[in-house]
């Protein structure tokens, strides 16, 4: 079944695919003079829905949970109106593909292609250059749909804490540790040395923490994200807050140009930033809901009540306390930058009721941190360093 869609109000396109899990086989590009063609090879046909997204421009496509394994070949890199691709797991029950144009783009046709000539099921999408006002008209258009189908969705918060795991739940006198893994699904947050993505070690390294402080009896956890899902940076908060966490730790890994510079660091949250690099940084990581085609139009209010509650300043003296305990006892067993203790405002830290740190592990733009973060052993040290700490934290702070 061959199905066409120009754009309009209504972007649902059913397709009648299977139940079955669907696998990727490949993704390639097509630059032609007036249009550039974008295909997902597939084993087996997928229902789909799209928008558009402006301020950066891009294309949005929706699927229900695939399995993407085969590499995407030049498509990462852009080519005519494309100039980047991004996909994952962007909630539990969908898979987002994210497409960066250069310029303002419309999907002129949208459509699946069933097997033949020795080709399998394909989703092809065409790209047409336009003006921004036209590229505008159909944002508005398509959000318009995607939000009427999504008002009777749970919201997405909801859903998100389906995703946090706890641990050690036994002794409620525990302390809960609230221990977010950076990025994940559509958002791989840097990409280092090696095409190591940080979102597979934030994970790896949440895990290990969650385990060693599970272990130690004293502890109960609750990770934002136990898979590779996709969690806005509000959702990673509300999770935190919801479950009644008593510390949030964020794990990161950055990446910077220049490849010999390496080191961890751990931020607190400040509206005033440390130095240029910490304010670069925790621009970079705000972004994070836009890098996943999210819609910030409605968060004004939202941000702005949080940063009222900023005003309760003990919250950010005792994450300051807890930073400068992660960096004592992480200098005793990683390489740490010359300034560790650095301050920016980063919207994953502005829970007001709870002391909360950034622990960037290191950069993955140099070859040693990259290749040490990949090492179960070093994450391990990472983890005990982190566990030291939060036992100084809580023998001062009695909980």
């Amino acid at each position: 079944m061959v199905v066409f869609a120009l754009l309009c109000a209504s972007q649902i396109i059913v397709s009648g695919a299977s139940a079955q899990t669907a696998k990727v086989l490949g993704a390639r590009l097509g630059v032609y003079p007036d249009y550039t063609r974008f295909v997902i090879d597939l084993d087996q046909e997928v229902d789909f829905t799209y928008f558009l997204l402006p301020d950066p421009y891009r294309i949005i496509i929706d699927m229900p949970e695939i399995d993407w394994n085969a590499p995407p070949g030049k498509v990462t890199s852009g080519g005519g109106l494309i100039s980047g691709l991004r996909y994952g797991l962007f909630k539990p029950g969908t898979f987002r593909v994210v497409l960066d144009v250069a310029q303002p783009s419309l999907v002129s046709k949208i459509f699946s292609l069933p097997p033949g000539g020795g080709k399998p099921n394909r989703l092809v999408v065409d790209l047409k250059p336009t003006q921004r006002d036209g590229f505008l008209t159909a944002s508005r258009q398509s959000m318009e749909a995607y939000s009427a189908r999504s008002r009777n969705d749970t919201s997405a918060t909801e859903q998100s804490v389906d995703v946090a795991v706890q641990s050690g739940r036994g002794g409620e006198e525990k302390p809960l540790i609230a221990i977010d893994a950076g990025h994940g699904g559509v958002d791989p947050g840097a990409i280092g040395v090696g095409n190591v993505y940080e979102k597979d070690l934030t994970l790896a390294a949440a895990r290990q923490l969650a385990e060693t402080l599970t272990a130690s009896g004293r502890y109960r956890v609750l990770l934002t994200r136990d898979k590779d899902v996709f969690l806005k940076l509000r959702q990673r908060v509300d999770i935190a807050r919801k479950a009644g966490a008593d510390l949030f730790i964020s794990l990161h890994a950055d990446s910077i140009g220049n490849p010999k510079h390496r080191g961890a660091s751990v931020y607190t949250l400040s509206e005033n930033a440390s130095d240029k690099e910490a304010a670069a940084l925790a621009s970079k990581e705000n972004k994070a809901d836009v890098i996943a085609g999210i819609d910030l139009s409605d968060e004004n209010t939202l941000v702005q009540s949080i940063l009222i509650d900023l005003a309760q300043r003990e919250t950010m003296n005792l994450s300051a306390t807890l930073a400068a305990n992660m960096v004592s006892q992480l200098a005793q067993s990683i390489e740490l930058q010359r300034r560790t203790h650095r301050f920016a405002g980063f919207a994953v830290l502005k829970a007001p009721d709870i002391p909360s740190a950034l622990f960037e592990m290191g950069y993955l733009s140099n070859a040693t941190d990259a290749k040490l973060l990949q090492s179960p052993a070093h994450r391990k040290k990472i983890a005990d360093a982190v566990l030291r700490a939060i036992d100084i934290y809580f023998e001062k702070h009695k909980f």
